[in-house]
C-alpha cells in the first residue's frame, strides 16, 4: 500500500526529530522552587481535608497548591534544620547546615564564596534566577551565585516595595508577591528554550500579615479548632512549665491569625499564575515544581506565636513536588525530607554531581519509588540570637520520638514519644519508664551531630556574659522575623 505524500513527509520529519533527540538525549528538567515565609505544614487545604476532625483550619482552601499535590507527591514528614528565615534560605541554596554555610541568624549576609546549587548547575547549561525575599540582614546586590535576580532588601514591605533588579533599585507598584511573581514569570518566558532554575521566595505569610485587597475579607469570622497543647507554656517560658496555663482553654474553637490565611490565599493565586504559564509554554511535563516554606509557625501551641524552637509546629513544613515526566501523580510519601535536600536533588536530576560538602540527599530514589536506605532521623539546631528571646535549641527527631536540648539549661531537656503524644505535652526526660527511650535518643543525637560535624561557630551570636543582659525581643511577637 502506498502512503500519502504528506504522511510520508510527516514520518520522515518525525524520524529526523527522534534521531536528533536520540543524540541529544531527553531535555534536562527545569526546576521551579516556590516557598513562602512562616507557612505551617498543615496550612494546606489538602492537609486539612486529610485531617478531618483533627484539622485546625477546616475552612482553608488552596486549590492551586492542592493541584500540585494531586499531580505529584506530598511529603508528610518534611522539616527544616533551623526554623528561621535567612538560615533556611541559605540551607536551600547551599544544601548545608548554618554552622558550615556561615548563616546562623537573620542579620548575617550570605557569604559570596558559598557553594550554590545555581553555580553547580551552570556547567549543565542551566540559567538561574532568584526572585522575591532573600533577607540575610540588609544584603543588597545581585543574589550570590545566580545569573539574575529581582529581590528586595531585608523584609521589604507588602506594597510598593522597591525591587533590586540585578542589584539596581527599581520602584514597583502593588502587592509585593504579585510583583515578584511577575518577574519570575517573565524569567520563565525568556528562558523557555533552555533548562532553568527559578527560585521564588514570597514574603507572605510573614508579619504584619497583610494580604492584598482581593483577599482582605477572606475567612471573616472563622475560628480555629483548639488542640491539646494550645496555650500550655513551653518549658523555657518564664512562667514555667507548671505555672499558669496562659491561653489554655477548654473551648473547642479559638481565635487565630486570619491575616496569615488570607495571605496564603494570595500565595495560591500566584502559584496558579506559575502553573498556568508552564502549561501555556508546554513546559509542565519537563518541570520539577516544588512548593514549600522557610519554616513553620506556632499559632498558640505551647503558648507561642513565632517559630525558632524545636516543637513540631515550628520545624515542620509543607513540601509538594510535581514532575509529570518522572513522578507518579497523587502520591503520599512519609519518609523524612529536609530543606537541605533540594540542592542535591536538582543536581542529581540534572545529571550533575553534588558537592561532597553538602549535607542534603537527593530525592531521586524517592521520586522514582525505589527502595533505598533512607534517613530515619536528623539533627536540628536553632542558634542563639542577640535580638530574640528564644533560647538556643538543639534536637534529634526520629520517626516517632524527639529529644530537645537547650545548651546551658539541662533542666529544660525534653523527651517526647511522638507516636503516643503527637502534641508534645508529656515530657518524659525524667520518667524512669522512658529511660531506655532517652538513652536511645541521646545516642542518636550524638550520632547525627557527628555526621554533620556540628559545633557552635564563632560567627554565631554569643550570649551576653553572666550578670549582663543582652537586648532581646519578646519571643512570640507576631511581627518577629
Amino acid at each position: 500500500m502506498r502512503l500519502p505524500y504528506l504522511l510520508v513527509l510527516a514520518l520522515i520529519v518525525a524520524a529526523c526529530t527522534n534521531a536528533v533527540h536520540a543524540v541529544d538525549g531527553p531535555r534536562k528538567p527545569n526546576f521551579v522552587y516556590v516557598f513562602t515565609d512562616d507557612q505551617r505544614w498543615d496550612a494546606l487545604g489538602a492537609v486539612q481535608r486529610e485531617q478531618g476532625e483533627k484539622g485546625r483550619f477546616p475552612w482553608l482552601k488552596t486549590p492551586n497548591l492542592d493541584r500540585i499535590a494531586a499531580e505529584g507527591i506530598r511529603f508528610r514528614n518534611a522539616f527544616v534544620v533551623n526554623s528561621l528565615c535567612a538560615p533556611s534560605r541559605a540551607s536551600l541554596v547551599t544544601g548545608q547546615y548554618g554552622h558550615v554555610n556561615g548563616v546562623t541568624n537573620n542579620h548575617t549576609t550570605h557569604p559570596a564564596g558559598n557553594i550554590s546549587v545555581a553555580t553547580l548547575l551552570r556547567p549543565a547549561g542551566y540559567v538561574s534566577g532568584y526572585f522575591g525575599k532573600w533577607h540575610h540582614g540588609n544584603q543588597s546586590g545581585k543574589r550570590p551565585g545566580f545569573d539574575t535576580s529581582a529581590s528586595f532588601v531585608g523584609q521589604g514591605v507588602y506594597f510598593d516595595c522597591p525591587i533590586e533588579v540585578d542589584g539596581v533599585k527599581t520602584s514597583s507598584k502593588g502587592f509585593v508577591d504579585d510583583v515578584t511573581t511577575e518577574y519570575a514569570t517573565n524569567f520563565i518566558k525568556a528562558n523557555k528554550d533552555k533548562p532553568f532554575l527559578m527560585i521564588l521566595g514570597l514574603k507572605t505569610c510573614h508579619g504584619p500579615f497583610t494580604p492584598p485587597p482581593r483577599n482582605e475579607k477572606d475567612y471573616d469570622g472563622a475560628m480555629a479548632r483548639s488542640v491539646p497543647n494550645y496555650g500550655i507554656p513551653a518549658i523555657y517560658a518564664k512562667v514555667g512549665p507548671n505555672g499558669p496555663k496562659g491561653k489554655a482553654t477548654d473551648a473547642k474553637e479559638v481565635s487565630t491569625n486570619l491575616g496569615m490565611f488570607r495571605g496564603i490565599n494570595s500565595v495560591d493565586d500566584n502559584v496558579g499564575k506559575l502553573l498556568k504559564i508552564l502549561d501555556e509554554l508546554k513546559l509542565t511535563d519537563d518541570t520539577v515544581f516544588i512548593f514549600s516554606s522557610d519554616n513553620g509557625y506556632y499559632l498558640g501551641e505551647h503558648n507561642l506565636g513565632d517559630k525558632r524552637t524545636a516543637y513540631e509546629e515550628s520545624m515542620r513544613i509543607p513540601m509538594l513536588v510535581r514532575y509529570p515526566r518522572g513522578v507518579k501523580a497523587g502520591r503520599i510519601e512519609d519518609r523524612m525530607v529536609l530543606n537541605v535536600d533540594p540542592a542535591a536533588t536538582f543536581l542529581d536530576l540534572a545529571g550533575q554531581p553534588a558537592s561532597a560538602a553538602m549535607h542534603g540527599r537527593s530525592w531521586k530514589p524517592l521520586l522514582e519509588e525505589k527502595l533505598t536506605d533512607w534517613r530515619d532521623s536528623f539533627f536540628y539546631c536553632y542558634f542563639y540570637e542577640k535580638t530574640s528571646g528564644s533560647p538556643m535549641t538543639t534536637a534529634v527527631r526520629t520517626a516517632d520520638a524527639k529529644l530537645i536540648k537547650y545548651p546551658g539549661h539541662d533542666e529544660w531537656t525534653e523527651v517526647f514519644d511522638l507516636k503516643a503524644d503527637p502534641y508534645e505535652t508529656r515530657n518524659l526526660a525524667a520518667d524512669p519508664a522512658a529511660a531506655d527511650l532517652r538513652r536511645k535518643l541521646e545516642a542518636e543525637y550524638d550520632k547525627q551531630a557527628k555526621a554533620i560535624d556540628f559545633k557552635i561557630p564563632t560567627f554565631a551570636d554569643q550570649p551576653a556574659p553572666a550578670g549582663t543582659e543582652a537586648p532581646k525581643k519578646k519571643a512570640g511577637k507576631k511581627g518577629a522575623k
